[in-house]
């Protein structure tokens, strides 16, 4: 499918173009969503430049997804289909943007995309051109990362008081497990989302050293060189966020095998305590002929007592050497 957005007096008119329907030659905006042959073919004509398929952005390295075409640039990043998921799904989205208008290729819903279609059908502010229209997208697509990562950031807080406020323990096994999933959902969400930071920030270097060949006035240049500067401090939150849940990671491990440790220094301790009247009942139990209390009458009760007295003894040096 193919979407044409063309100059009208109240913005960016959105039109959506039937498979073997001419495209408007005044469309500043070219979307194509998941598009057959024929219809890459009416954009490539319209643009004057090859646009490359989803098989050849998957074959060819992260490395050569930047180049020139004859009157373009071709530029591919990664974005996420609906960031705030747990487990956001990435996808190429494919941009050949000349001096006068802008291609897009994608095989998803990435919801920036949606949010600069309706804010340019009413935006009568924004230039009629292809880098205008790029720089509306990358705009919105940095804003959505940045609330992504303060989102994480929020539910890393609630994780935090979770397990060092309320505790963590093992006796409730399923808010441990759910501990463990949320640190490890967030993780996921992170470091895709470094992914995406990573594949725009290299975009728009790209972008800023090309220019010259899509005409970036000087205030778009120093609108890159910021949405830079952006795009590298929400990677820096990334990290330390990323750092911040390995330390959370292991203090709730942590405290869980703390816990564990405490019962079985019990067991332990029990096992101590309980051992020397274990031996004096089982020396007592022995069945010889010729033991010397076997015929005293008061042989139960001293054993009874001797074993009372050790459990006493024991139970008094462990307390002496702080050991309970």
């Amino acid at each position: 499918m193919i979407i044409a957005y063309c100059p009208s007096s109240s913005g960016l008119e959105r039109r959506e173009i039937d498979e073997g329907a001419p495209v408007p030659s005044t469309a500043v905006w070219l979307d194509l969503m998941a598009p057959t042959h024929t219809e890459q073919l009416a954009a490539e004509k319209l643009m004057g430049a090859e646009i490359p398929t989803r098989e050849e952005i998957a074959s060819i390295e992260t490395s050569a997804r930047l180049y020139d075409e004859p009157g373009a640039i071709v530029m591919t990043a990664v974005l996420p289909m609906a960031a705030r998921l747990p487990d956001p799904e990435l996808s190429s989205v494919i941009f050949v943007l000349s001096s006068k208008r802008l291609v897009t290729v994608r095989y998803g819903e990435p919801q920036s995309i949606k949010l600069v279609s309706r804010q340019i059908q009413t935006d009568t502010t924004l230039a009629h051109t292809g880098p205008a229209v790029f720089l509306a997208l990358m705009e919105r697509i940095i804003d959505r990362a940045a609330d992504v990562m303060e989102e994480a950031s929020s539910k890393y807080d609630e994780m935090s008081i979770k397990v060092f406020e309320e505790g963590i323990t093992s006796g409730g096994s399923s808010l441990y497990n759910d501990a463990i999933k949320t640190q490890g959902r967030l993780g996921l969400q992170i470091a895709k989302m470094h992914d995406v930071c990573t594949s725009l920030s290299r975009l728009l270097l790209f972008l800023e050293s090309h220019a010259k060949k899509v005409s970036l006035s000087d205030d778009q240049i120093q609108s890159c060189r910021s949405f830079g500067r952006d795009i590298h401090s929400i990677k820096e939150h990334g990290d330390a966020l990323d750092n911040k849940l390995s330390f959370l990671l292991d203090a709730t491990i942590g405290l869980v095998n703390l816990e564990q440790n405490q019962i079985i220094k019990v067991f332990s301790v029990l096992g101590v305590i309980f051992l020397p009247p274990t031996l004096i009942a089982s020396i007592y139990g022995m069945n010889f002929i010729n033991m010397p209390e076997l015929q005293w009458k008061l042989g139960f009760v001293f054993s009874i007592a001797l074993m009372g007295g050790s459990i006493a003894l024991t139970y008094l040096f462990l307390r002496w050497k702080r050991l309970l």
